[in-house]
């Protein structure tokens, strides 16, 4: 490990020690393809609550010691990495290096679930029922793309149309404004998949963190266990952490 990534790790890990067998290797990306409709425009009043570092909430828990652990392996190779933990609502970015840049809120699908619904990808947002409206769990080669003509989002999962951009005003009745503002993380439940964060946020944090265009995503499970999902991770863990079930019902 660099000194630099021994900077950073300890930067977050706050003094909670993970064991990493020195033959572990890194976890496999996720397979990534395409998806279509972001019909509305971008809801610019959302940057009064876009925090940035030195005011930004640090990780912790589960998103703590993943964030940790991809710092300390290099699993996100040589572009920086993301962590969504969709219990808690929230964004955590990071540089090549580990160095933590900033978090957020997010909204995220409606619906509970770590899986995207088969052929989800190819429907119109009309067609897609309120059960298939998740956000999948995984680790997600993430790059920038054109979305039908509106400004380029972060393209999480292209096949099943799972992007970052900023919150945008879909539907009025759903108060997306008002639920990204909110402490209770159940009303931030709202997208069809995608993960919206504040304007400022994606314009200060991610669009400058990513100049190389790509990320690596981590995007953390409401129902499955941690280990069903990043396996490798899991095993440097041991019981008794406190991300060690990470269960719809918590």
């Amino acid at each position: 490990m660099s000194s630099r990534r021994r900077v950073a790790l300890k930067a977050f890990a706050l003094g909670i020690a993970i064991t990493i067998p020195a033959s572990m290797a890194p976890a496999q990306s996720f397979q990534r393809d395409h998806r279509s409709a972001l019909d509305a425009s971008v809801a610019k009043d959302a940057t009064a609550i876009a925090p940035a570092p030195p005011n930004s909430r640090v990780p912790s828990g589960i998103a703590m010691r993943l964030a940790a652990w991809v710092a300390a392996t290099a699993d996100n190779g040589d572009v920086p990495f993301i962590i969504v933990d969709k219990l808690d609502a929230r964004i955590f970015a990071f540089n090549t290096r580990g160095d933590f840049l900033g978090s957020a809120p997010v909204l995220i699908g409606l619906a509970r679930g770590d899986d995207a619904a088969p052929g989800i990808g190819v429907l119109k947002l009309s067609q897609i029922s309120a059960d298939q409206r998740t956000t999948p769990a995984g680790r997600f080669m993430a790059k920038f793309g054109a979305a039908e003509g509106h400004a380029k989002v972060l393209w999480v999962d292209l096949r099943d149309g799972i992007a970052l951009h900023p919150v945008m005003s879909v539907n009025l009745g759903e108060h997306r404004l008002e639920r990204i503002k909110s402490s209770d993380p159940e009303q931030h439940r709202i997208s069809y998949g995608c993960i919206n964060v504040p304007a400022a946020f994606y314009d200060d944090v991610v669009l400058s963190a990513l100049t190389g265009g790509a990320a690596v995503v981590y995007v953390l499970p409401d129902s499955k266990a941690v280990a069903e999902v990043f396996p490798v991770f899991a095993a440097t863990l041991g019981g008794g952490h406190d991300g060690e079930q990470v269960l719809a019902d918590q």
